[in-house]
């Protein structure tokens, strides 16, 4: 039996489109297609056009200016090492001959005891190379490779600071092409980050919705999802806020970015933009910045543990900071290590060798590698002169006099000397504090925190070497380097020198190390106003020598000389020397007015560089991108002493570092400081120490910001950071090299007798060394005075007065004398008596005997023990 089935035949399309469903469903798709692709067409040319305007230009990334140190030198005799050499221009941007990318800058070719040196088209000198040779350490011959023969000094390039910040972003970043990135950092960053970067066209879609799914899972937006590609959009076009519409714009912009750059050049964007924490107040942007803020290096000399560590701070900069948790940091890195097996980049072996090593991070100190006071006031300096969007567009080099090893040794030398401020100012702010009855508990007071500044010249040059204007940069902007402040008694040395130049200017009194000073409490009057100083400790010593008063800091003793030689030569002196605030009071003599310590730094320069007044400079030269001079700097020089006068002023100051307030137990010897210098200290609310040896002049200062009393003397807490600084500046080669101050022509140094202040002789051994501009020096020695004394006494002669000194036309300081002034200073504590006593019989001024009704005034009062150090504070 046969059985039919009937098939019904299909409609077709043309029968669904009379079905009015399938046709309102269909009008519905094309129409939604069409709004989407519209939709889609829009944004897509709109970000194609943002694109085109961020990325289209010359430059992608803002261009900075750049700072460099001044240039490092190298001389015969010099401690060198030519791995160590090749070190520094590998820093400077050279490369050796034979490495891939010959620099601009120059090439080096490190041979078994030399190196030989090629500067390059875009080197700070483009001069002739030449070939360093060291035999047992040491620099035992520099050839030129040009015409100049051998060579006993060779400058090498100098080595890029830091980038001239933009001043509203206050990010810093260092350029790095993809070719510079070494594949250890790309394999690294690619394994934890996107590991089919090389391979997705700029979207990973699966990725993504494994993303997606977790955050629906778990709620909120945790999961990003994002490949490299998409980091690089979000970075340059996007907040990092996380939105559906944000991450649609995100993949439009990458689809984009993927049509119009390489791989590697997408890379390239990646590694100059990404966030890689912060450092004191400055954003750190990119892999090259981040190099040299972590580990102190080049971006292409990092090893294995060190890019996994880059790479692991991606994700979380502020959370894994290696400084702030390093165990979250080195656990990250691990995990990247991990990441790094699994995509076949590293072996186990090579992962387990790295884990075993341990964070080795440069020292977390801005001031040691960026010097960021030093910079801000570059760019001060800079912007008074050029348009700061021209020194960046341009891409200036600013070289500068900054020295980058001395700079470390002065951050180092803060850093330490702080922490003893710090330990004496918590002694004295602990107290015993009543909390109820009868119960007490010891409590440290707060207080405000100490700052600090400490500048460095070259005393020759007027070149600031080293600038520290605070604590900490990331705390503190403020640079207290330029910051005015009551100097204290390291203005003391200028009264002095006024003094002495009277015999310059043959001018009475004629003053010396060796004249006789009344250091007793004294009111000073000046005009309608009476000034009343007391000695720190309200310890007087009477008649003493001008050295020995200078050097122990005596208060009455200084404006009593200020006061004798004219308060107003006082204060032109000063003024000539940049202290420009000073007035013509009593108090000027004790530093009562305001000064940086930069100026004070300026200031000093009159004493090392045989009284020439040298204004600091901080710029060499100015060039632009392609290395072409467009200003060079020199510093300003004044004739404002009498070499002779400075040579003597400096003699006296090596007497407060070997027996003065600078001295003791606590003192600059008795840390360790050997070398030849002079120095003095300062206390006013604040502490000062200004000090220099034969090559290098330092001022520090330690105080409060808001002006309250420190209540520690200069030699408690600014001598200290001072000796530090001082004792790694002569370990460093150029500056190992200190010697003995040398008189210049017209100045005798003689040993004097501290009983009768004449030459001393074997029979006279208490005795000490001064000097004397030729001419005001004593003639006499201590047994001719013994002697002539007895003579004196019996025929009542009076001694002959010492002949003045031809006059000079160098040197400053005509005013009249000031009020109360005497005659002629003492030269001798035996003369001077007053001249009303009684007078005594014939073996009375044979022997001394006989009443006398005046015998504490006629009494010579000796110096009292030498007072602890620093304690010089002016009322």
């Amino acid at each position: 039996m046969a059985i039919k089935i009937k098939i019904p035949r299909a409609k077709g399309l043309r029968g669904s489109l009379r079905n009015p469903f399938f046709r309102a469903g269909l009008a519905a798709f094309l129409i939604l297609s069409l709004v989407l692709f519209g939709v889609f067409s829009y944004y897509y040319i709109k970000y194609q056009k943002i694109v085109e305007k961020r990325m289209g230009g010359p430059t992608i990334f803002a261009n900075t200016a750049k700072i460099y140190a001044q240039p490092r030198d190298v001389r015969i005799g010099q401690k060198a090492d030519p791995r160590e050499i090749s070190n520094y221009l590998r820093h400077a941007g050279y490369t050796e001959v034979g490495e891939q990318g010959k620099s601009k800058f120059g090439v080096y070719k490190v041979m078994k005891d030399s190196i030989e040196i090629k500067p390059g088209e875009e080197s700070y000198y483009n001069a002739e190379g030449a070939v360093i040779r060291v035999k047992d350490g040491r620099v035992d011959k520099i050839a030129s490779l040009g015409d100049a023969g051998d060579l006993t000094a060779y400058e090498l390039e100098p080595q890029l600071v830091t980038g001239l910040f933009d001043g509203q972003a206050r990010s810093k970043r260092r350029l790095v092409k993809y070719d510079d990135i070494p594949k250890v950092m790309v394999d690294a960053v690619t394994s934890i980050e996107d590991r089919r970067f090389f391979h997705h066209s700029g979207v990973n879609y699966w990725r993504l919705l494994q993303a997606g799914w977790v955050d629906l899972r778990q709620g909120g937006n945790r999961q990003g999802g994002s490949t490299i590609t998409m980091q690089v959009a979000r970075g340059f076009f996007l907040s990092p806020e996380k939105k559906m519409t944000r991450k649609m714009t995100e993949i439009l912009i990458s689809i984009e970015l993927e049509q119009r750059f390489s791989k590697k050049q997408i890379f390239e964007l990646y590694a100059n933009q990404v966030d890689m924490g912060q450092r004191g107040s400055f954003t750190i942007t990119g892999f090259g910045e981040a190099a040299q803020a972590y580990f102190g290096k080049d971006l292409k000399d990092i090893n294995l543990p060190e890019a996994a560590l880059l790479a692991g701070l991606v994700q979380r900069p502020s959370y894994l900071s290696p400084y702030r948790h390093p165990e979250r940091a080195q656990d990250r890195r691990n995990l990247v290590l991990e990441a790094m097996v699994e995509t076949g980049d590293i072996t186990r072996a090579q992962a387990d060798a790295a884990k075993a090593t341990p964070l080795k991070l440069a020292p977390q100190n801005v001031e040691a590698s960026d010097a960021p006071y030093f910079v801000d006031l570059i760019k001060e300096q800079l912007v008074n002169k050029y348009a700061e969007e021209d020194l960046n567009a341009d891409g200036y080099r600013i070289y500068t006099t900054l020295d980058p090893t001395l700079q470390q040794a002065a951050a180092q030398a803060v850093d330490l000397g702080l922490k003893e401020v710090d330990a004496q100012i918590k002694k004295q702010r602990t107290k015993r504090v009543k909390v109820g009855k009868n119960k007490f508990e010891t409590k440290v007071l707060p207080g405000p925190i100490p700052q600090v500044a400490l500048v460095a010249l070259d005393p020759h040059t007027g070149e600031v070497l080293a600038l520290v204007g605070g604590r900490n940069y990331g705390f503190s902007q403020l640079d207290h380097a330029v910051a005015k402040r009551p100097t204290g008694s390291i203005f003391k040395p200028f009264v002095y020198a006024a003094a002495i130049n009277n015999a310059v200017t043959n001018e009475q009194p004629i003053f010396t190390p060796a004249s006789m000073v009344d250091d007793s409490p004294t009111a000073f009057i000046n005009g309608d106003d009476v000034y009343t100083p007391r000695n720190y400790k309200e310890e007087y010593y009477g008649q003493v020598t001008a050295q020995f008063a200078l050097a122990h800091s005596l208060n009455n003793a200084t404006v009593k000389v200020a006061e004798m030689v004219g308060y107003d030569k006082v204060a032109n002196l000063a003024r000539l020397a940049g202290i420009t605030s000073v007035r013509a009071t009593p108090a000027m003599a004790l530093g009562s007015y305001d000064a940086t310590p930069m100026d004070m730094a300026s200031a000093y320069t009159i004493f090392t560089n045989d009284g020439q007044r040298i204004t600091p400079i901080m710029v060499r030269s100015v060039r632009d991108a392609n290395g072409d001079v467009i200003d060079n700097f020199q510093p300003q020089k004044t004739q404002v002493l009498d070499p002779r006068v400075a040579y003597v002023i400096t003699d006296m100051l090596q007497g407060v570092i070997n027996n003065g307030t600078a001295a003791g137990p606590g003192g600059v010897r008795a840390r360790k400081f050997t070398a030849p210098a002079a120095g003095k200290t300062g206390t006013s609310h604040d502490g000062w120490f200004a000090g220099f040896t034969s090559n290098l002049l330092c001022i520090v200062w330690v105080g409060y910001d808001d002006y309250s009393d420190i209540h520690l003397s200069g030699a408690a807490i600014a001598l200290p950071i001072w000796t530090e600084f001082m004792k790694r500046a002569v370990d460093l080669p150029n500056y190992s090299d200190t010697k003995p101050f040398a008189p210049p022509q017209g100045v005798v140094e003689l040993t004097l007798d501290k009983a009768t202040n004449q030459i001393a002789t074997p029979s006279c051994p208490d005795d000490y060394n001064t000097a004397f501009i030729d001419g005001t020096q004593p003639t006499q020695t201590c047994e001719q005075t013994a002697h002539g004394n007895v003579f004196q006494r019996i025929f009542g002669i009076e001694p002959k007065p010492t002949p003045t000194p031809p006059a000079s036309n160098v040197g400053s300081g005509n005013s009249a004398p000031g009020q109360g002034q005497p005659a002629a200073v003492n030269q001798n504590p035996t003369q001077g008596q007053d001249q009303d006593k009684k007078k005594k019989g014939f073996w009375g001024k044979i022997f001394g005997g006989g009443k006398d009704d005046n015998k504490d005034d006629n009494k010579q009062i000796k110096p009292a023990a030498t007072p602890s150090p620093g304690k010089d504070r002016p009322q």
